[in-house]
């Protein structure tokens, strides 16, 4: 049988989450630094919380509020014949 094949088990490594929690366990690493873990995440605690380092929810909202108001200020067709016609209008009404 070869030797070294496998990798060092570390039967005590520690697990260190953001939110400050830590806890024992085994793992082929020493020690492991995770975002989320049992006492933070939103599954188990039942608390609505929102888990986005990349800030995607953000650039969401944004762009959506972009484009709704984008479409408040956007004009239809037929406000746009109807300024035309009375530029005409007014045009011929003046000569």
């Amino acid at each position: 049988m070869k030797k070294d094949t496998h990798q060092k088990y570390y039967p005590e490594a520690k697990v260190i989450c953001a939110c400050g929690n830590s806890f024992v366990t085994g793992s082929t690493m020493e020690e492991i630094k995770t975002e989320l873990c049992s006492a933070c995440h939103p599954f188990y605690t039942g608390k609505q919380k929102l888990v986005d380092p990349a800030r995607r929810v953000e650039k969401f909202r944004a762009k959506a509020s972009a484009k709704d108001d984008a479409a408040k200020t956007r004009v239809g067709k037929k406000v746009k014949r109807a300024t035309k016609a009375k530029a005409k209008e007014d045009k011929k009404s003046s000569k």
